[in-house]
Order: C-alpha cells, then structure tokens, then sequence
C-alpha cells in the first residue's frame, strides 16, 4: 500500500514524469551458456576492479550465442541473472539474438532493447554536415569528484585536472589539458574514430565507442604520460605524445 498525503493529494501535481538522459551501459558479450564457466570468467573480471562493477547496468548480448543444438530447455536466464546480481551487477534487458532467444528471456522478465548487429568495421562515422553543426563543449576550469560532463554532437574540451570519480562523456573526441584521474568515454553513439588525448594519464576508464579499459589494465610505461588514445582493429591502442 502506498502512502498517501493529504497535502499532495490536494494539488494538482503528477506523480512522477519521465524523461529522456543518458546512461553508460556496460555489454556483456554472451558465447555460451555453461553458468559455471560464464562464473569463473565472472570472478576473474571483478577481481580486476571490484568497484567498478558495483551496480553497474549491463545490457547482455546474445548475437555471439549460438542455440544448442537440443534446443532451448537448457537456456535459463534467470540462472544467469542471478549470477550477475550476486556479482553486483545490474542486468538491464538482453539485445540482439534469435527471435526464440529473446522470447526465452522475455519471459524470465529481461525485456529485449534494440538490436545492434553491425560489427565495429561497419560503424561509419556519422555525416557532419552545415544543417547538423559541431557543438564542441569547452570546461575552463577542473572537474571534480562526482561530476558528470557530457558533449552532445561534438568534442569535450576540458582545460583542466579531472579528479577521480568524474566522468567525462563525449559524442566526438576528448581532449584534457590536464591529469585524467576519472573515467574517460569518447564516442559514445558509436563513432569508432574518435580519440582521448591528455596530458597525463592516470584513468579509472577509459571508452572509445564502448571498448573500454580499467586503470589496472594499462600499462605502467603509459601511466602518467601525455598519450592519445584511438581504435585499431577493434582494439584500444595508447600512444605517447611528443612534447
């Protein structure tokens, strides 16, 4: 039963209203359904950054998943939403799949999100033209603690130290004139030719259209050094600056 107040119920106000925002979703990219296997690979990533994965929303994808070859009785997604809960994860809904995947799993109650079917290698970057302008987003002073700071349409500019526990969101490149101590993620509608650039690297994360690393997979000769930081091959690949 829900609480009722006589003062609210008195005035004209909505319960609530929605509202379009943005939100970064991690993917978990589903190969097979062994929950035992899908567990231990599971440890092993959160041992890497415990943290980072604590109520973190993730979109499972079951393009890569093939259907077993005795059917779909043994797929039981409510097995796997369990797994990820008790490790910390926040399962949001599954994407891609066959129609018969998704109907299994609509009806452990993960609701099915738009497909996303094209590979890395056939993501273009999107047409800037006079009628769709650049709306590059410039921030002249440091990014604390906490604060989130995205760039719609356009690059991210910061002139100043981003301090852990910030996030800097951007739709193009991203440039930091400064330490990077928080999370990083560039091209965030899917723009596979964007690029990070700071003057000293020391990230919790780091994103180039959704491929991402954690601070304890980059490198001890990258750390602390002016880098720029780009996609080959689907691979994040970091590479000093000259001064």
């Amino acid at each position: 039963m829900l609480l009722r107040s006589s003062r609210f119920a008195a005035e004209n106000i909505p319960p609530f209203e929605l509202k379009g925002s943005l939100f970064t979703l991690t993917v978990l990219h589903l190969f097979q359904l062994d929950r035992a296997a899908i567990e231990r690979h599971l440890v092993e990533k959160v041992k890497q950054a415990p943290s980072f994965f604590n109520n973190t929303p993730v979109v499972i994808d079951l393009e890569g998943l093939a259907e077993p070859p005795k059917g779909l009785e043994g797929v039981d997604f409510n097995s796997l939403y369990e797994l990820l809960r008790g490790h910390g994860m926040a399962p949001v809904g599954i994407r891609n799949g066959s129609p018969e995947l998704q109907a299994v799993a609509r009806q452990a109650g993960l609701p099915v999100l738009p497909d996303s079917r094209s590979s890395a290698s056939a993501v273009k970057k999107p047409e800037r033209t006079e009628l769709a302008p650049i709306r590059n987003r410039i921030i002249n002073h440091p990014v604390r603690s906490g604060q989130q700071i995205y760039a719609a349409d356009g690059d991210l500019i910061v002139l100043g130290t981003v301090s852990a526990g910030a996030e800097l969101i951007a739709d193009g490149n991203i440039h930091i004139y400064g330490t990077l101590r928080g999370r990083a993620l560039a091209g965030v509608k899917g723009d596979i030719e964007t690029w990070i650039f700071c003057q000293s690297l020391e990230a919790e994360l780091i994103s180039i259209a959704g491929r991402y690393r954690i601070s304890e997979q980059i490198d001890s000769t990258d750390w602390g050094k002016a880098v720029q930081i780009h996609l080959v091959d689907d691979r994040l690949v970091i590479d000093h600056l000259t001064r």
